[in-house]
């Protein structure tokens, strides 16, 4: 790839092309870690309301004992206080042990801390991508990233927390044939 293509190319899209770049690991966007703990504490919260709210209402409802709601809220501390660590502690992992990384012969994906997963799919066996975007992912400028792998109807693998323009070149670059030309996904024959 000429130094002129290279400048004109979106962020990251020469990573298949460039041999220097394509070896390096691709950590996810650090933005990721602010979305993932609101998602996290959003959830914590939402089920914290609805448990918290039907179990005051059984409570006040019955007239219970001050025994019950000593116990109710020692049970909640139990399950809230771990759901709320692992919102805030979960996102900083998961960005420190996940990597993913495009060569001519396909992408490498990490993920896991106590279970480490290492994929590898080549080029071949990759059907179509998607990018998507949640609120959280469209509010911080993320996206994920789908890559739909010959197999059964549930082989597609999920990479969230890539900046939105590291996703597109990323799918612009699986989706590249050898000669640099990009396939159109809508397009086209399944042979």
């Amino acid at each position: 790839m000429s130094n002129e293509a290279r400048r004109d190319a979106p962020p990251g899209n020469h990573a298949v092309h460039h041999p220097d770049r394509a070896l390096t690991r691709q950590p996810l966007d650090p933005r990721s870690v602010i979305a993932g703990r609101l998602g996290g504490w959003t959830f914590t919260l939402v089920l914290l309301l609805v448990a918290g709210g039907g179990a005051l209402a059984v409570l006040l409802g019955t007239r219970a004992p001050l025994v019950s709601w000593i116990g109710s809220g020692a049970i909640a501390l139990l399950i809230f206080v771990p759901l709320a660590l692992a919102s805030q502690v979960g996102p900083a992992v998961r960005y420190r042990t996940t990597w993913l990384r495009l060569d001519d012969d396909g992408l490498e994906y990490q993920h896991g801390w106590l279970w480490r997963h290492h994929i590898s799919v080549p080029r071949s066996r990759i059907q179509h991508t998607d990018v998507t975007q949640g609120p959280y992912e469209r509010r911080f400028g993320l996206a994920t990233l789908v890559i739909h792998t010959a197999g059964t109807a549930h082989a597609a693998i999920s990479i969230d927390g890539l900046s939105h323009e590291t996703a597109l070149a990323f799918r612009d670059a699986l989706l590249a044939r050898p000669d640099g030309v990009v396939r159109s996904e809508g397009g086209g024959d399944a042979i």
